[in-house]
């Protein structure tokens, strides 16, 4: 194996890990929801694998990113750690806020993650402020924002992507469409055909892919990053997913009647973690060698959510430390 493919497979490795990871922690948390362990709604981000990941792996560490509440997904693909992020679920001390916050606001900033809203489009804003901060302190980093395509039909949207245009932010804008705004279809909620087509009027890079496979993804958003040092103008990136559960919760909702089991089997032949695998296969990886990267990870989750348990809860007494509020008058 040459130079070229032998880099090509520790890439596609690395991808690997992390669309495993966030697929089996939410797993998990299927299997533990039931059972109320998890104090906090969860909004699963099975499925969407590849877009986490992808784009996570194709900026830099030192890059910074804000999401959405369907959070999980980016968090775990940033930082790689679960011993926080399920004591967070469990509402224990040792989670990510103490247990306070919750799946839907998650935040890690020693790990550039700078924080989740389970307000639609609230956080774009937010992130470009941190852009904007970026650009002050001219410290070259990126700011990813990841928001559903409901969120574009907000004018906390638009009035962001307008400054970021007009002040030249560095930041990556992250349409993650699944044709849903919780059970509407976007034909019931747009006035346009596409969204794309109408951020290209702008003055920002547009990419965009309908596609599974985390390795397209990683370079998508590496080209993206790239446009965005080169071009002094954001990026808007945009990629289609299919969600497999429920809005929020951890079953099937096929006969609710706003989407089809159909759909689902169409996207499910495209699975981002089984095109991984067999990708990784093919490029020479043993079944062995996966196998033991699945162990790891497997032993990982296993171990958190045992300390999660064993963990405190929080002090009543403490519910309001760490806040700020307002004392005037």
């Amino acid at each position: 194996m040459n130079k070229k493919d032998t880099n090509r497979l520790k890439l596609n490795l690395n991808l690997y890990q992390r669309v495993y990871l966030i697929r089996t922690a939410e797993e998990r948390i299927c299997g533990l929801y039931p059972q109320d362990e998890i104090r906090t709604p969860v909004h699963l981000s099975i499925g969407e694998e590849a877009i986490a990941a992808g784009v996570c792996s194709g900026l830099r560490p030192e890059d910074q990113i804000f999401g959405t509440y369907r959070s999980h997904g980016i968090y775990l693909a940033k930082t790689g750690e679960t011993d926080k992020f399920f004591a967070e679920l469990f509402g224990k001390t040792n989670g990510l806020s103490k247990g306070k916050v919750g799946s839907m606001h998650l935040f890690a900033p020693e790990y550039g993650f700078l924080g989740t809203s389970s307000i639609v489009a609230s956080i774009i804003p937010v992130a470009a402020g941190a852009a904007f901060a970026n650009k002050i302190h001219k410290n070259k980093k990126i700011i990813a924002v990841f928001f559903g395509d409901g969120a574009v039909e907000e004018g906390a949207f638009w009035e962001s992507l307008n400054v970021a245009c007009l002040m030249k932010l560095p930041v990556l804008f992250v349409c993650e469409d699944n044709d849903l705004a919780v059970h509407t279809h976007k034909s019931l909620r747009q006035g346009y055909r596409s969204i794309g087509d109408i951020v290209a009027k702008f003055n920002c890079n547009i990419f965009k892919k309908e596609t599974t496979d985390v390795e397209l993804i990683y370079k998508l958003t590496n080209q993206a990053r790239k446009a965005i040092m080169e071009s002094q103008k954001p990026s808007f990136l945009y990629l289609r997913y299919y969600r497999y559960k429920e809005h929020v919760g951890i079953y099937e909702d096929f006969h609710c009647g706003y989407r089809s089991r159909r759909e689902f089997e169409k996207w499910r032949k495209k699975d981002p973690v089984n095109l991984q695998r067999k990708k990784l296969l093919k490029l020479g990886a043993r079944n062995s060698d996966l196998r033991k990267i699945e162990r790891k990870i497997d032993r990982q989750i296993d171990n958190s959510i045992i300390c999660a348990r064993n963990a405190d809860f929080p002090d009543p007494r403490g519910i309001c430390r760490d806040l700020y509020i307002n004392t005037i008058g």
